[in-house]
């Protein structure tokens, strides 16, 4: 049990390290030197990194990142949970750390080759870090956090943040290079949820032999009401339990990680969600 712990702990920071580096080199090869915003918080890095270009206090995007990824990630730390916050942290500390080491140095002049390769290589980089339960910190952890305290639509949010920095580009680099930000934010979200999910929901189902250890270990770890359907075998004609849960998209990986633990034999089925109404979070824990 321990070594498969480590192995799965060592496939996840190797993961995050890529990602990292990914972001980073899509950052310093193709979005900065373009002055193509990116999103998020990485894209107010940027901006504000942009505006003190000019003045004696200049800092770069990486070290803005990493600023303002410290508050966050304290939050994130109490509301959300250690692990997913701490391989979050970790790579934001990655890629603020390539940063410093790629050069900021365009392969291309051309501004419509830069926006497009520049989400396409940021995009991989942080769908590869979701889709191991982790993330590039920033607005994932908020989402994470947002959806911990109350089941609210992250999605407005992230549309009036991004709106404002594709606003802040037209104003500060003129409007042509607003539409090539447009158009990475479009590619990289396109991206991500190929890789990832474009559902912010799931539902999973989960027929099981082990229900009560399995809806213990999924109460200890995850904020998520469970409901548990009495299930006949249709083959074998076996008396089971189905477990149905919906989860967040932050969540898929550890809730994957949690039933291979627990019954690797469960048969899962994960389908998306349009829209909860009702409890979503878990009232109580078992005692």
């Amino acid at each position: 049990m321990k070594w498969n712990s480590f192995y799965q702990d060592s496939k996840v920071l190797t993961i995050v390290t890529l990602g990292a580096l990914l972001n980073a080199a899509a950052l310093n090869i193709f979005l900065i030197p373009a002055k193509v915003l990116s999103g998020g918080v990485t894209g107010i890095a940027q901006l504000l990194s942009t505006l003190l270009e000019q003045t004696p206090m200049h800092v770069g995007t990486g070290i803005l990142l990493l600023l303002f990824n410290i508050p966050v990630a304290y939050v994130g730390w109490i509301k959300v949970g250690h692990r997913f916050t701490f391989y979050s942290a970790i790579s934001v500390l990655l890629t603020t750390l390539f940063m410093e080491f790629i050069p900021v140095h365009p392969l291309t002049e051309d501004i419509l080759l830069n926006a497009v390769f520049g989400g396409v290589v940021q995009s991989v980089g942080v769908g590869i870090t979701l889709k191991f339960g982790a993330s590039t910190g920033g607005m994932d952890i908020i989402a994470m956090i947002l959806s911990r305290v109350k089941d609210r639509p992250f999605g407005f949010y992230m549309f009036a943040l991004n709106a404002v920095i594709i606003l802040s580009a037209g104003f500060l680099f003129g409007w042509r290079r607003a539409l090539y930000t447009l158009l990475e934010l479009y590619v990289a979200t396109r991206i991500v949820d190929a890789i990832h999910t474009s559902y912010v929901k799931l539902t999973a189902w989960v027929v099981t032999d082990k229900a009560e250890e399995l809806q213990k270990a999924i109460y200890a770890h995850l904020e998520r009401g469970i409901t548990r359907i009495p299930s006949k075998g249709g083959f074998t004609g076996r008396d089971r339990d189905t477990l149905m849960i919906v989860i967040t998209r932050y969540e898929l990986y550890e809730l994957r990680r949690i039933i291979q633990s627990i019954d690797p034999f469960a048969f899962t089925n994960i389908v998306e969600t349009i829209a909860v109404f009702g409890l979503f979070r878990k009232e109580r824990k078992l005692k």
